[in-house]
């Protein structure tokens, strides 16, 4: 579509500059011409450092590049290399880049949707911007943020855009170094169960391929395109609330965050009231490590002494003494339904503040 915009331009140009005008992209392919016959053609520029360089002179031509998508994406060339020529094409580089950053502000889907998922277009605008691109608007999709642990040779926005390559139903984009956002087109009804699955897949091939290790956060399904941001912000909460949680996870789906949702929402100044009000003052911290492993182990046999004491190897009146000195120590007694709920969620709220220094 661009290299159309760039011949409509470069053709009109030949009867006013009377020389040959061109535009190449960043394989030194010549993607537009006022001699159209050199369409296609490539230019021999291996010794040139497109990088480092803002114009340079080759084959009898000027050259300037200017920026699209990326740096050093095309380049205009103009025929000669006198003061004329490098005029031309300085005002023939300006004028091209402007062009390119409207048509792809009017017409390049992923820009639009990008703006839709970063809130940045007015609601009133999304509908209007739609029909102009022909995009439908009451789609099931869901948004999935990819987050990488650093920087590498293969970046996460390659690998999915390969996983993914229906662009006109699946869209990605960086919005950092680390950050990948996949909004995908689903199956209407489509299960949590598969979207999961799919994210794995992601996950999977990211760190199995291509040793990038990932954590991905995933919001909840729409269908209608003005609940994109709604969805990518619920992606953002998943992920750092599972970053406080459940670290050890690598895919975080918003709608099973449960309680812990809850507690991240809190005021911090309500989880230290909660905390004074639950806890003896000191008691939580005269906690040891071997203690609180058995509390996570009994809540995860829901509540039964049975099983937590064959699971971790020990007699049953030993995990008995245990509870006891925990129900001294806190004033809880973890086989208690109701008690054992509110140490669960002490323990979440105690997490909370600690993984937030600054807020404690």
């Amino acid at each position: 579509m661009a290299n159309r915009v760039f011949q409509g331009v470069v053709y009109q140009m030949k009867d006013v500059v009377k020389r040959t005008v061109g535009v190449i992209d960043e394989t030194g392919t010549v993607v537009a011409c006022s001699d159209m016959a050199r369409i296609g053609e490539v230019q021999q520029l291996d010794n040139v450092d497109r990088a480092n360089v803002e114009s340079f002179l080759r084959d009898g031509c000027t050259y300037r590049q200017f920026t699209s998508s990326k740096p050093n994406d095309y380049a205009v060339f103009v025929e000669g290399i006198d003061e004329v020529a490098a005029n031309y094409v300085g005002l023939m580089a300006v004028s091209l880049q402007n062009i390119k950053q409207f048509h792809d502000e009017k017409f390049d889907r992923t820009n639009f949707i990008k703006n839709v998922v970063l809130d940045n277009i007015l609601p009133g605008d999304i509908y209007a911007k739609a029909r102009e691109l022909h995009f439908a608007t009451d789609v099931t999709r869901v948004v999935l943020l990819i987050r990488v642990a650093g920087a590498n040779d293969i970046s996460a926005y390659d690998v999915v855009s390969n996983l993914f390559p229906d662009k006109q139903k699946d869209f990605i984009f960086n919005i950092s170094e680390t950050d990948t956002v996949l909004v995908k087109e689903v199956k209407r009804g489509i299960s949590r169960d598969d979207i999961e699955n799919m994210t794995a897949s992601i996950v999977d091939t990211l760190n199995g391929e291509h040793y990038i290790k990932a954590v991905v956060g995933i919001g909840t399904i729409i269908s209608n395109i003005k609940e994109l941001a709604t969805s990518f912000k619920e992606a953002q909460i998943a992920l750092e609330v599972g970053k406080v949680f459940d670290n050890e996870q690598s895919i975080i789906s918003y709608d099973n965050l449960g309680i812990a949702r809850l507690i991240y929402q809190l005021p911090t100044t309500l989880c230290e009231m909660f905390l004074k009000e639950v806890f003896k003052q000191g008691s939580i911290e005269s906690l040891d490590q071997e203690t609180l492993f058995t509390i996570q182990r009994f809540f995860e046999n829901n509540l039964n002494v049975s099983e937590t004491s064959r699971g971790l190897f020990v007699h049953r009146n030993t995990l008995v003494y245990r509870l006891e000195k925990i129900k001294k120590l806190t004033g809880l007694d973890l086989r208690e339904f109701d008690d054992a709920i509110v140490f669960k969620v002490a323990l979440m709220v105690k997490k909370y503040l600690s993984t937030n220094p600054a807020k404690y």
